[in-house]
Order: C-alpha cells, then structure tokens, then sequence
C-alpha cells in the first residue's frame, strides 16, 4: 500500500539519482515540447493558408476570352475570342451545376475627390457577385450594388478600403460623390479587401459599365458559383464540359485550351485542402517519431535504473518486503518524473504557440498573417501526448521491474 514511506523512499532515490532522474525528466519534456511545436508550426501555416479563403467564396469559377493556338474549321489561329450575353445566357441554361452567376467588365479610370485622387480598377458587376465573391460589406458603411442600380444604369460605386482612406481619408463616404474620368460616381457602400498589396478597386452597376466603358456590348470575365462538386476529377470533368460547350458556340477546337482562361477557385481549394492534410500527416509521423525516440530514451534510462537496484530488492526481500510493494514503488516513481517532466514540456510547448501567437497579432504585418495565424496546439491533443509517455514509462519500468523482484534475495544480492 502506497503511504508516507513509500513517498520518502521514492524522494530519497530521486535526490540520490539526480544525474539520472534529470536525463528522465528532460527526455520526456523535448520529446512533448517538440511535438508540440511541430504541431503548432504545422497548425499556424495550414491557418493562416486557409484564411485567405475565409472572405471568399470557394466554390466560384470564372473564365475570359483569350486568342485561339490553332484553326479550326476554316478559321485561322490567333482569333480573338470575346465573351458577351451568349456565354452569359448559356451559364445559366446549360450548367446545371450553376447557383449564382454575374458578367464582369474591367476598366482602369482616375478618380478624385476634392484635392485627393488616384487610380482605380472599375468593375460593373450585378447584385450576385458579391456572393459569388464574398464579399463583406464593412458595418454601418452602406451597401452593395442592387436590382435598381442595374435597372436604371446608376452611377453608384462600392469602394474598397484603400480608395476611401485616399480620397475620403477618415470621412464617412457613403452618400458623397466622387469623379471618376470626367463622371461623378456616389458612393454606396465601402468592402472589406480580400486581396494582398496596396490594390484600389470599385464596383459600379453592370449596365453602367457596358454603357459607358465597353460601347454598350461585350463581356470581359464571367464568374459563377458551383455545387456538387467535391473532387479534383469532378471539377476536371466539368471545366472539360465547360470548355466544349463554348468551343462550339465561339467555333473553336474543344483541344484547344488557349481561347478560353478558366479560373476554378473550388480546384484550388481542394488541392490547398490536399496539400495541408499531406502536411498535417508528415507532421504527425516526424511529431510521433520524437514521442518514441522519448519513449526509447525512458525505457533505457528505466531498465538501467531498475538493473542498479536489483541488490537492493534483494536486500529489502531479506528483510522481509513484499515483492508488490517494491513494484508499487518502482511504478509511482516512474509516474511521479513522467507526469512532472511530461506536463512541463507540455506547458512549454503550449505555451510558447500561445506566445507566438500574440506576437503575431500585435507587431505581424498583414503579410504574415496571409501565411502564417494561430500557431497554437490543441490542449487535448498536447494532454494525449504526455499520458502516451507517462504509460510507456510505466511499462518501460514495470516489466524489468517484475523480473527483478522475481529473484529471489540471494541471487539479487548477487547482482553488480
């Protein structure tokens, strides 16, 4: 029975082994902290990846017209493909995959407000692509683009960000009026960025942007959102349909990949998905790797531990102990240096992802935030680690253990 004796005898072997309880202790500590922070490193890159997703919508495909690589039916190579209401109309009734879909026209124009101004990008969009996109309208600053602004071909623009802290600096912009190439534009509303780098962009109606910037015809980019698609094979298949159905409306060789640019948002994601779960599994076997090379190191130091005591038990038999109580001894010391030096480690390992962790979200740039977030380990999963450890510990000590007080006291007093 475990008692106060027990306590002092497993303290006094401790304090006289302290060389030995040290290479214990340490073992097991490095070999929960680096797990730990594998871990955490694996956990804060597959973050701060994902998140880049988070504002946008990850099942959207789009696709533009580009210039044919070779003829096809009597006409020549290098002809201009351009999108227009056909491929839009099309979208719509022969993808059945299609849940929202918008036109897009681009245009580079210079805007100002009073005595500010700079360069924009213009997109004329309709009232889905924002949830084609995903894109957030910041509180309490207006709106996206509606039906009527489309309808009634509004000069009404969402800006982003960096155009307002341009132009309107800290002002409110909603409601103001801006020019842009000689047209005032109001302002509607003011969306978050989800893109890198110090880009300026605006969305207008649709209809405003083919009336005005693109001589009221034609189409530069299509965006569609997608569902029931799950797999890289099935989004190959579809953009192979996709791209057949418009090498027959724009006459060209469904070979041929150069006339039309498609973009899968969802192909990315999936093989984003695919890369960090390989990563998460590399980092699991190097991150249990270490867990074993610790196991190996305490059931060495433990069987080394238990070879010196033999003449011990031997003695302690004599005097007439119980062979379950020296392996009672054994085993709680061995759970005593595995439990202490395991949840030391593991305080380290979570501790220093947590100080990582508020490091980046106080002084990181946004750069770092777009490819590295939240370098933290789950307590649980760091708890797990430390009690495989403190079991193989245990094992490590009981088995030689049990062989030694099995001798009987002549033989173990025997023992070098």
């Amino acid at each position: 029975m475990f008692d106060l004796d027990n306590l002092a005898e497993i303290s006094g072997s401790i304090r006289k082994n302290k060389l030995r309880t040290f290479l214990t202790g340490f073992s097991i500590s490095w070999g929960i902290f680096m797990f730990c922070i594998l871990l955490s490193a694996g956990n804060g890159l597959k973050n701060g990846v994902m998140s880049n997703f988070e504002t946008r919508s990850v099942n959207n495909v789009q696709f533009w017209g580009r210039t044919t690589s070779m003829p096809y039916k009597g006409f020549p190579d290098n002809r201009n493909i351009r999108l227009d209401e056909k491929d839009l109309n099309l979208v719509k009734t022969q993808v059945p995959e299609m849940v929202d879909v918008s036109g897009r026209i681009r245009t580079d124009v210079d805007i100002s407000y009073k005595t500010f101004n700079t360069s924009c990008d213009f997109s004329g969009v309709t009232p889905e692509y924002e949830r084609i996109r995903g894109i957030k309208i910041k509180d309490n600053q207006g709106r996206f683009i509606n039906e009527i602004d489309i309808k009634e071909c509004r000069k009404v623009a969402v800006i982003n960000q960096r155009v307002k802290e341009i132009l309107f600096q800290e002002d409110n912009p909603v409601g103001k009026q801006f020019i842009a190439g000689g047209l005032g534009y109001t302002v509607i509303g003011v969306f978050e960025e989800d893109s890198w780098g110090d880009g300026k962009s605006a969305y207008i109606p649709f209809s405003t942007a083919q009336l005005l910037y693109n001589k009221g015809w034609g189409i530069n980019e299509i965006a569609f959102t997608l569902q029931g698609l799950e797999t890289k094979e099935e989004n190959e298949a579809f953009e192979e349909r996709l791209r057949e159905k418009l090498s027959v409306l724009h006459v060209f060789d469904p070979k041929d990949i150069r006339p039309v640019a498609i973009w899968n948002q969802l192909e990315n994601y999936i093989q984003t998905l695919g890369i960090f779960n390989g990563l998460s599994i590399f980092i699991w076997i190097i991150g249990t790797g270490t867990l074993i090379s610790g196991i190996i190191s305490v059931s060495n130091i433990m069987l080394i531990t238990v070879r010196e005591r033999t003449r011990e038990f031997g003695i302690r038999k004599a005097l007439g102990a119980k062979p379950s109580s020296i392996l009672s001894s054994i085993l709680v010391e061995s759970v005593i240096i595995t439990s202490l030096f395991g949840y030391f480690g593991m305080f380290l390992g979570v501790g220093f992802g947590e100080l990582v962790h508020s490091i980046i979200n106080n002084a990181g740039g946004e750069e770092i935030k777009n490819v590295f977030q939240n370098p933290t380990v789950e307590v649980g999963v760091a708890v797990g680690a430390m009690c495989i450890l403190v079991v193989s510990g245990v094992l490590a000590g009981y088995f030689p253990a049990l062989k030694a007080v099995r001798i009987s006291p002549v033989e173990a007093m025997k023992e070098e």
